[in-house]
């Protein structure tokens, strides 16, 4: 069986290289703000709610748009959205710039750091599932798997350069350094869909006469009457609610490494680097056809490795566990994102990818902000550690309450 991931999308559709690389670059600078949202707060506040916090600025906005914006998809050109989603993206991210050479860690211009966070939030909420719509659209059924471990390899890169170069960066120059690279890396993201043929709605798809209300209805009908759609979201939720503790790791990092930000950037650089090598090595997933199973035990293994993550005494362990934590994660995500891409028909694919960005960042922010404040009333210990077990259980849960789902297999 063939380890490594098949590069013939890369090779046989110009359109997908383009995007492929376009994205993973701007990714890179995107990542890069955000460490620098976490860490600019802690700065100022050195507070694992306040950093929390960054999350209920960014869901909030998320969770209005998200879904709304996966219903305007479905009902317009989706290049044209996503180019200029992408060109308010490069204005906001110039804003946080801008504040930060101005106000540095004042304290009481931190509020201006999450209406920031928030409005960027909202941007990719339209933004982000609008472009996942692209990779359907763009290579041939067969070559769907190894086109979402592509899409994989690239956000594990932007997982490993991200953090690292910004820990790096905001060393020498600080967390502005970070914002003008992100600045600068969208033109990445313009370069990927530029010259991208037009992606118009489908001849089945939603009149824009229709409401956005009606249209939103109808999609998440859908999804709830499709319970392989239904499963592979929960479980998603599950271990992103449960056993993403974020927030945590600055404390975590002050309290047993001196609070080094080139060792806090090894945090997530070490999920990335897990991750990396599950997606670079996954070849033989287009083998594999119980895709609810796979992501079950997935997300249990995440959830193990962040348990071992609260608990680890020595730099290297904690390393490890996250690695092994952002090794699994690849395959939770390649197999909810083939799920997503298989079942979706083209007249829901905008509203579904929608749900399906809800979903992994929503969860992910819900998670933060859980993850700190159990860390603020207990300890970031006792909050990783409880995450973790509670992840386990609840992929449990999912496969008994799921059944369908269990048994999934995919046909084509």
């Amino acid at each position: 069986m063939k380890l490594l991931t098949d590069i013939t999308p890369l090779r046989e559709s110009p359109a997908f290289r383009r995007l492929w690389i376009g994205t993973m670059l701007s990714n890179v600078g995107t990542a890069m703000t955000s460490f620098a949202n976490t860490l600019q707060v802690w700065d100022a506040t050195h507070s694992t709610a306040a950093t929390g916090a960054i999350a209920v600025a960014s869901l909030i906005p998320l969770l209005v748009i998200a879904l709304p914006g996966g219903s305007l998809a479905d009902t317009v050109d989706r290049r044209k959205l996503v180019l200029v989603m992408t060109a308010c993206s490069t204005v906001v991210s110039a804003l946080f710039f801008v504040n930060a050479l101005l106000t540095g860690t004042a304290v009481g211009w931190i509020w201006v750091v999450y209406a920031l966070v928030a409005v960027a939030s909202a941007i990719g909420a339209v933004n982000q599932p609008a472009r996942q719509t692209f990779i359907r659209a763009l290579v041939p059924g067969d070559q769907l798997p190894a086109a979402m471990a592509l899409n994989r390899i690239a956000f594990q890169t932007m997982l490993i350069a991200g953090p690292a170069l910004a820990g790096v960066v905001s060393g020498a120059f600080g967390v502005k350094g970070c914002y003008l690279i992100d600045v600068l890396s969208f033109a990445g993201s313009f370069y990927g869909v530029g010259r991208m043929p037009a992606q118009p709605p489908s001849d089945r798809g939603d009149s824009p006469s229709r409401s956005q209300l009606s249209l939103l209805r109808e999609g998440l009908g859908y999804i709830g009457r499709n319970r392989i759609l239904a499963g592979a979201f929960i479980a998603d939720v599950n271990a992103t609610f449960f056993a993403l503790p974020v927030s945590l790791f600055p404390a975590i990092n002050t309290e047993r490494f001196g609070g080094d930000p080139r060792t806090l950037g090894l945090f997530t650089a070490a999920i990335g680097a897990g991750g990396m090598v599950t997606a670079v090595c996954a070849g033989p997933v287009r083998k594999w056809t119980r895709h609810g199973v796979a992501m079950l035990v997935a997300v249990s293994v995440w959830g193990a490795g962040f348990a071992v993550f609260a608990v680890a005494p020595s730099l290297w362990l904690t390393l490890l566990a996250l690695a092994v934590a952002g090794g699994a994660d690849t395959f939770t995500v390649i197999f909810r994102g083939i799920i997503v891409q298989r079942v979706t028909p083209e007249e829901f694919r905008g509203r579904v990818n929608a749900a399906d960005f809800v979903v992994g960042a929503g969860g992910g922010q819900l998670g933060s902000l859980e993850s700190g404040l159990v860390g603020a009333v207990a300890s970031p210990e006792i909050s990783a550690l409880a995450g973790g077990l509670l992840t386990i259980a609840g992929a449990f849960a999912i496969a008994g309450a799921l059944p369908a789902f269990r048994r999934y297999r995919d046909t084509e």
